[in-house]
């Protein structure tokens, strides 16, 4: 397999159109079309870590954070940052980096997190905006099912739980071919009226392009009419956090225990207890004070999440319980979930899981 490759298969799981803008994603470093050896996965990309994928004959390393995240303007060494680059390319090692394009995932960072904290049936808590496209297009009457079907095999038409989802009208078209044209219907400079179906079809932002494949291959007219506008509503497959609920309700000393043990942290940061059961839980990988007020509006009982200033805890305002559980802590979980995603997709290929904890924060 090339790094490209094992892009494309992870695309599949955290599509990089979905990444947030200030994000950087991708392939970071190395070329595309290098033939893998090994693909070593981690959180973050270290010395240590490069070391560790000379180690097991690894050219590839998947990492969650990206290694380049502002602009380089030297590499010298004199940073970590600059030299993990270095020792990279040195050595002809790639580093591909999912980041936000993950924690957007349905599947992904915070999907993650809920298997572990056993929470169950767990939504999207911000779905994403601007990540939902509509085709339409006419069509003649007889060659409407097979467009269709060709459409819903490019993956439109999928709305949450539901699949080939479409809306179709019937309608008259008219056109006149030109002297240049080769029409399938209709004859040169001669106005033409055809009984046509109006196609609607939503997709993902990210299957665009497959999507137009199959419309142009599919669609019997020379010249196809067709519309791709983007729609406002929010995405319930992409976005960012994930909210659920415990099986059984909790008390809120026993389920901040149980999270401590589950996710490894030695201390947890929390707003005030509130004196009532956990039921409804809300979840977010790394950062993610940015997400209380949606937290709330979701009607959880707590929010686990990290980086969370001192005043933003004050935003609970004695409607949930918010607990700060650690950066590492939220996300340490995600190179298990890609080696598992790539073992599945890859399962005769060296895939290893990073020993090396990157932590950069210890306690006392």
């Amino acid at each position: 397999m090339t790094v490209a490759e094992v892009g494309k298969l992870l695309d599949t799981l955290a599509p990089l159109h979905y990444a947030e803008d200030f994000d950087n994603v991708g392939l970071l470093v190395g070329n595309p079309d290098s033939k893998i050896t090994g693909i070593l996965v981690t959180l973050d990309t270290l010395e240590e870590v490069i070391d560790e994928a000379l180690q097991n004959n690894c050219n590839l390393v998947v990492s969650f954070h990206p290694i380049i995240f502002g602009g380089l303007k030297k590499l010298v060494g004199k940073t970590y940052v600059e030299r993990v680059v270095i020792k990279a390319i040195t050595h002809n090692i790639a580093i591909f980096s999912p980041h936000t394009a993950l924690d957007n995932s349905i599947l992904g960072v915070n999907h993650k997190i809920c298997e572990v904290l056993g929470i169950q049936s767990p939504k999207i808590l911000m779905p994403k905006k601007g990540t939902i496209k509509k085709l339409t297009t006419y069509v003649p009457k007889d060659a409407a099912p097979t467009l269709r079907n060709a459409l819903f095999a490019a993956g439109a038409g999928n709305i949450g739980n539901y699949s080939n989802c479409s809306f179709s009208t019937e309608g008259i078209g008219s056109f006149n071919p030109g002297a240049n044209s080769n029409p399938t219907i209709g004859s040169k400079g001669n106005t033409h009226f055809e009984e046509e179906i109006q196609v609607n079809i939503t997709f993902g932002s990210a299957m665009e392009q497959n999507v137009l494949d199959a419309l142009f291959k599919n669609h019997p007219y020379e010249e196809v009419a067709y519309e791709v506008s983007t729609l406002d509503n929010g995405n319930q497959n992409i976005g960012m956090g994930m909210i659920g609920s415990l099986q059984k309700p909790m008390e809120e000393e026993d389920f901040l225990r149980s999270v401590k043990a589950k996710m490894g942290t030695p201390v947890v940061k929390h707003s005030k207890l509130l004196g009532k059961k956990i039921k409804k839980v809300a979840v977010l990988g790394g950062s993610g004070a940015f997400a209380i007020k949606a937290a709330k509006n979701a009607g959880a009982d707590m929010y686990i999440t990290s980086d969370i200033k001192y005043h933003q805890f004050f935003e609970a305002e004695d409607q949930l319980v918010i607990a700060d559980i650690g950066h590492f802590e939220t996300e340490q979980f995600t190179k298990n979930l890609l080696v598992d995603f790539l073992k599945e997709k890859i399962p005769n290929f060296a895939v290893t899981l990073s020993e090396s904890i990157t932590n950069p924060i210890k306690y006392f």
